[in-house]
């Protein structure tokens, strides 16, 4: 039997997103039953279950080795926190446990494939925001997608969320206009500045795609966003699309990701980082178990 899959997820103050994680937990343990000992997942901050009482349920079921993976697109440790450290710290708790660090999810082309697949959805279900009049039969040239991320401190985060926005518009979308990015907090463009640009470029309909895993709050702020802007521009067919969410093709890259750890495989970075922390906590902790040295006293 495979050592247990540990899904950690940054937390939430928002109950949708935290039963959909939930969700999606339940799906990974159900797609691998049998074959993994177990499949569970916890939050860093804000939400239930902790990752650390995940941790303790695993080692309490006799579980000493797991591999964690970080549920998120990004490797932003600002919303994720520091997942080596965390894990390495989880270690001082529990010195017989062992664990091996996944990669995040994105990009992974599956993923782009999964955003492509929103985006269709949108393109030919999905109503106007503003007015329930039937649109006009727009060309894909005229077309517009804007890609918004969630938006961090770290510039690199950021990039990556532009390097995705290229890749989906070369693979995914080479026939519309134009594919922006726009971010929900942090950094610039908003979605209102993702939406203006489209529209000055001549775009008549424009699909506010979220890079984002599950809905819940930030999805809602999204949409809100666009539906502001929407409202000041009523030539512009805006549409919304919806989340990645909980489904087949997610699980499909996550128990990639699990399997290519287990086999050593994981990003080198990471692997650099927890044994650096590792190997700092052991030194703290060989110090501090040492006992003091008595001083002589002078004959």
């Amino acid at each position: 039997m495979k050592p247990p899959l540990l899904l950690v997820g940054h937390g939430t103050h928002d109950e949708t997103g935290v039963a959909e994680f939930g969700r999606f937990v339940h799906r990974l343990r159900c797609r691998l039953d049998r074959r993994v000992a177990e499949v569970t997942g916890g939050f860093i901050t804000k939400a239930r279950p902790q990752l650390s009482d995940s941790v303790s349920s695993l080692i309490a079921h006799g579980h000493h080795h797991v591999i964690a993976l970080p549920l998120s697109l990004t490797g932003d440790r600002e919303a994720l926190g520091d997942i080596p450290g965390t894990m390495a710290l989880e270690q001082e708790r529990h010195p017989t446990l062992e664990f091996d660090l996944a990669r995040p999810l994105g990009p992974d082309p599956r993923v782009l494939e999964l955003l492509a697949e929103r985006l269709a959805d949108a393109q030919a279900d999905m109503p106007r925001l503003v007015t329930d009049e039937t649109p006009e039969d727009i060309d894909p040239a005229e077309t517009a997608v804007v890609l918004v991320g969630h938006g961090a401190a770290d510039p690199a985060v950021n990039a990556e969320v532009h390097r995705v926005s290229r890749l989906f518009w070369e693979e995914h979308a080479a026939d519309m206009l134009t594919v922006e990015t726009a971010y929900v907090s942090h950094n610039r463009p908003g979605v209102p500045g993702g939406l203006e640009r489209c529209r000055r470029l001549g775009a008549k309909r424009v699909i506010v795609l979220p890079y984002l895993l599950f809905a819940g709050g930030v999805l809602e702020r999204i949409w809100a966003q666009a539906l502001a802007y929407g409202a000041n521009h009523e030539g512009l067919d805006i549409r919304c699309a919806e989340v990645i969410g909980d489904c087949e093709g997610l699980a499909d890259v996550v128990i990639d990701r699990y399997e290519e750890a287990l086999s050593g495989a994981a990003d080198p970075e990471a692997w650099t980082a927890r044994r650096r922390f590792t190997q700092a906590l052991a030194v703290e902790r060989m110090t501090r178990d040492e006992p003091e040295s008595e001083i002589p006293t002078p004959v």
